[in-house]
C-alpha cells in the first residue's frame, strides 16, 4: 500500500515534505512547513510578521481595497473587520487574565487532599501503635543512661554535660 503511494505521487508531483501524507489509515493530514514565518499574538512583538488571515474571502478582499481608501468613509463595524483580517487579538484581550489559575489551583488542592486522606488511612490501618521508646521518660531514661556511660565525651553529647554540677553546660 505504502509503495502504491509512493509511485502514485511519483507520477502527480516530485515529492517533498509538503507532501499530503497518510497517517495511519485515518485519513490526510497535511505535514506544516515550518521555515515559513508563523502567526503569534504577543506583548513583546505587536507586529507579526504575517497576517492572521492568510486566505481572504471575496468581502474580506473588497473590504481591504475599500479600506486602502480613506478610512473616515468606513463603519466601526467595517473597521473591526479590516483589523481582524490582519490580528487575531486586540492588546485589551491580550491582557485579559484567564481563569486558569483556578483550575490548576483545585487540582493542586485535589491532590493534597488525596495525599492527606493516605496519611491519615496509613497512620490508621497500616502502622502500628507508636512504640513506647517516644514516650519522655524512656528519653530521660536513655539521655541519663548515655551520660553515665559518658558517650562521645570530647565533641559529642557528654561534652555538653558538667558532671560536677549535675547540669548542662551553659
Amino acid at each position: 500500500m505504502l509503495a502504491s503511494l509512493a509511485f502514485s505521487l511519483l507520477g502527480k508531483r516530485a515529492i517533498s515534505t509538503s507532501v499530503f501524507v497518510r497517517a495511519h489509515g485515518c485519513g490526510i493530514a497535511k505535514m506544516e512547513d515550518f521555515s515559513l514565518p508563523a502567526y503569534n499574538d504577543r506583548r513583546g512583538v505587536p507586529l507579526p510578521e504575517i497576517e492572521f488571515t492568510t486566505s481572504l474571502s471575496l468581502e474580506q478582499k473588497s473590504l481591504k481595497e475599500k479600506g486602502k481608501a480613506s478610512r473616515t468613509a468606513l463603519s466601526s463595524a467595517e473597521k473591526v473587520a479590516l483589523y481582524r483580517i490582519k490580528f487575531n487579538e486586540t492588546f485589551a484581550e491580550m491582557n485579559k487574565g484567564s481563569s486558569e489559575w483556578k483550575t490548576v489551583f483545585g487540582g493542586a488542592l485535589f491532590f493534597i487532599g488525596l495525599a492527606a486522606f493516605v496519611v491519615i488511612w496509613q497512620r490508621m490501618y497500616v502502622f502500628g501503635p507508636i512504640p513506647h521508646t517516644f514516650t519522655d521518660e524512656w528519653k530521660a531514661m536513655q539521655t541519663k543512661r548515655m551520660l553515665d556511660m559518658r558517650v562521645n565525651p570530647v565533641q559529642g553529647f557528654s561534652d555538653k554535660w558538667d558532671y560536677n554540677k549535675n547540669e548542662w553546660k551553659k
